[in-house]
């Protein structure tokens, strides 16, 4: 889907602890054909998209990026990737820095918030971001930071058709939903008369 979450960035003293739990419901993950009620993630739409995101894994493995889960297309009928966990990658690398949409979470440590609203607005893209934490306040200060069309707290994937969505930088132009939708519809007219 267009806003997965693909880089989760964590605090770095708790970083094995939540990566560890990440990599836990990862492994937990029912995949399976679309049609099948049990299945909890489906297959990629099209071999070329399977072949575009494991890929992006070797490439990511080359650079010496590590899975700690999955990380290979799961044999059989279909086009399914094991949901995977990396770590192990740099600002730079391919895994960090494109759009994989696919099954892929890479996991980056931040010391401290300047240094999480930094590795966050380094991408291309800004189409949404999520922020958890205790404190309310750092979320509000963190959200006004991150160039991103959405931010959700605490909660992921969230919408309501009164709230705009679109991103921002290369994630699209405009917006979808709420009141702002409408000016896509609109043939706004500018008159100027000196006189």
């Amino acid at each position: 889907m267009c806003c997965a979450g693909t880089r989760l960035y964590v605090q770095q003293d708790r970083f094995d602890e939540v990566v560890e739990g990440v990599v836990s419901a990862a492994k937990k993950i029912k995949v399976g054909p679309g049609m099948d009620p049990a299945t909890e993630m489906g297959p990629l739409v099209s071999l070329e998209q399977l072949e575009r995101v494991t890929g992006y894994l070797a490439k990511g493995e080359q650079a010496g990026n590590r899975a700690l889960t999955g990380g290979h297309a799961i044999g059989g009928p279909g086009y399914f990737v094991e949901p995977t966990v990396l770590v192990d990658t740099k600002p730079d690398d391919i895994v960090v820095r494109e759009e994989i949409f696919g099954p892929v979470v890479v996991a980056l440590p931040f010391s401290d918030v300047d240094d999480l609203a930094h590795q966050a607005n380094d991408s291309d893209y800004g189409l949404a971001a999520g922020v958890w934490t205790k404190d309310i306040s750092k979320a509000h200060k963190l959200a006004k930071r991150i160039k991103a069309g959405t931010v959700w707290v605490n909660t992921y994937n969230i919408y309501s058709a009164e709230l705009p969505f679109g991103g921002y930088k290369q994630s699209g132009w405009g917006r979808e939903m709420g009141e702002e939708v409408l000016s896509s519809y609109l043939e706004t007219k500018a008159v100027i008369v000196q006189l």
